[in-house]
């Protein structure tokens, strides 16, 4: 069903969000022969670790690679810190391990420091840029292209998917898995389907908050992320992202009666423990609202039936639309937050 259009439309988040799934789509055709020599090489050599270096929503995708390369590629997958290089000016060896530096730009200094250091240090470096042109491609032994396309709302959504998409697509071609190359062949149409779903029920009971928590578990955890972080951007509010195994260690102090918790979930071994955080912040008295966790109390948001290694993705467009009407609902320009900009220059 087509939603009746209004003043969220007009924003560049809502328009850079709803061409995800082409993005996709495209570029898949864009990285075939790069991710087939990677995955020549990955085989061949065996690296002993993946380093990711990202920061920002990149590192949120960093989070998403590391859970599924653990998983399903079996390599111990852990973050470089970027200001070991550069404010520290040192750097650990990198023998036999692989650094995947991830940015929108390609142009932060602090990632760019970090990265020449690790390749002078033996890393090999592979890049997953939305600039091709970009410093950081220029440093990198391979660049895998996020085809994204010009992205010029402040808050990253398209260029985030691609991220999902290109590191599904790397571990496809390194694991030759056949479920995850049927959940890559679905996934732009999946994708349009969950940009289409109407979470608007749902603005009402999070338009006048000023704090929550955003829980899921497993690789699910770094779209969490990714939307606590939209959810402070876009809408001023003070949202954490919590692992579902995480949150009961301290944070559930804080929930109480009226407190919003958005809970996230995919069809995988993850799923009890959320649907049990779920049952156990409503009995605290929370405000909760789900997508993808089954008989979770609360406002149950719509999803698109998926594998789960790709639900989080398809959720993560849903939030975008949403995020975008709750920013304007809530009296802000969701591509122009106070204090930020395209691209940060961390040194």
């Amino acid at each position: 069903m087509a939603l009746a259009r209004g003043p969220e439309h007009e924003t560049l988040m809502f328009r850079e969000a709803s061409e995800a799934p082409a993005v996709v789509a495209r570029q898949r055709a864009r990285n075939s022969e790069a991710l087939a020599r990677l995955a020549d090489s990955f085989r061949a050599s065996r690296p002993r670790a993946i380093v990711t270096l990202a920061r920002g929503s990149s590192d949120h995708a960093a989070t998403y690679a590391r859970y599924l390369i653990e998983r399903h590629a079996g390599v111990i997958t852990g973050s470089l810190s970027p200001s070991i290089a550069s404010l520290y000016g040192t750097a650990p060896r990198f023998d036999d391990a692989v650094v995947l530096a991830i940015s929108q730009s390609g142009k932060s200094p602090d990632l760019l420091a970090a990265a020449e250091k690790a390749r002078a240090n033996g890393a090999f470096v592979i890049a997953m840029v939305n600039e091709d042109n970009s410093p950081l491609a220029a440093v990198a032994d391979v660049t895998i292209a996020l085809a994204a396309g010009p992205e010029r709302s402040v808050a990253a959504t398209k260029s985030f998917i691609a991220t999902l998409s290109a590191t599904l697509a790397l571990l496809h071609a390194w694991t030759q898995n056949p479920a995850i190359g049927a959940a890559l062949d679905q996934l732009p149409g999946k994708l349009q389907q969950a940009w289409t779903l109407d979470w608007a029920p749902a603005l009402p009971l999070l338009v006048d908050a000023t704090s929550m928590y955003v829980v899921a578990r497993g690789h699910g955890f770094g779209v969490a992320q990714e939307a606590a972080l939209k959810l402070k951007e876009t809408c001023a509010i003070s949202a954490e992202a919590f692992s579902a195994a995480e949150v009961r260690h301290g944070p559930m102090t804080l929930v109480r009666d009226g407190f919003p918790v958005l809970l996230l979930g995919q069809a995988d071994e993850s799923l009890n423990g959320v649907v049990e955080l779920a049952r156990t912040s409503a009995s605290f008295g929370a405000t909760v609202v789900s997508a993808g966790v089954p008989d979770a109390p609360g406002m149950v948001l719509p999803t698109v039936a998926a594998d789960p290694l790709i639900q989080p993705i398809l959720q993560i467009a849903s939030f975008y639309r949403f995020a975008n009407s709750l920013a304007i609902a809530r009296g802000r320009n969701p591509d122009q937050p106070p204090h930020l900009a395209k691209v940060t220059e961390t040194v």
